[in-house]
Formats: structure tokens, C-alpha cells, sequence
């Protein structure tokens, strides 16, 4: 019997706060971006919320910034950029890149997965 998944209001406001920012947020950013529309809700709900969405491939980390993991909505193939001053993360969708995907393809490799991030002081940082 399969296991009926309940997305209940709490759950796509986690989900909808995940996706529909850049900032790539912490579990406690979004909780408090949630915390006034939904004042019972706690950190642990976050959390497993967000385990959930990991293990069903909604989301994934891209990085622990700061002893806190940040998770991304967008789960096309892209690459980050981390600023090592402000700990902003930034997207990046290059083309180059998945020529060098097809080119290993071509050559027989099968990706599984792959995390290219770049590290250094961002241009507000610089």
C-alpha cells in the first residue's frame, strides 16, 4: 500500500518560501520567514520539511555556510559561487559546463551527479 504524502498548508509554505528565492536559505531563515503566518510552527517542523523535500528530490544542500545548511529549490543542473566574506551563494548556469558533461557521455562516463562550486569574495564584497 503506498503511503499517502499530505501536503498540508504548513508544508507548501516551506516549499514555496524554498523555491521562490535566490538567497539559497537556511532552516532558520525560512522559518522566519514563516513564523508570522504560521505561529505554531517550529524549527524541527522546518527541518524535517526539508529532509523530506531532499529525499524526494524537491531540493537539494549546496552548502553548510556558517555551521547552517542552505538548500536550493532550482535542482537543474547549475553551479554555485560561495562568498567566503558575506556567505551569500550564488547561481550560475554556464554552458561550457554541460559541454563537458556531454563530452564524457560521449566518451562512455555516466554522471551521476556533479557539484562544481566556486569560492571567493563576491562583487559587493571585493
Amino acid at each position: 500500500m503506498n503511503k499517502r504524502k499530505n501536503f498540508s498548508n504548513k508544508r507548501n509554505a516551506i516549499l514555496n518560501t524554498i523555491c521562490n528565492t535566490d538567497c539559497h536559505p537556511s532552516a532558520k531563515w525560512i522559518y522566519n520567514k514563516i513564523k508570522d503566518k504560521y505561529p505554531d510552527i517550529s524549527l524541527g517542523t522546518i527541518y524535517r520539511n526539508i529532509a523530506l523535500f531532499k529525499e524526494e528530490g524537491i531540493v537539494r544542500t549546496v552548502a553548510t555556510v556558517n555551521g547552517e545548511e542552505r538548500i536550493d529549490g532550482k535542482t537543474e543542473p547549475h553551479s554555485h559561487f560561495i562568498c567566503t566574506k558575506c556567505g551569500s551563494i550564488y547561481d550560475i548556469f554556464n554552458e561550457e559546463l554541460t559541454a563537458v558533461d556531454s563530452i564524457l557521455c560521449d566518451e562512455g562516463f555516466k554522471i551521476e551527479s556533479k557539484c562544481i562550486t566556486y569560492y571567493g569574495k563576491c562583487n559587493k564584497c571585493s
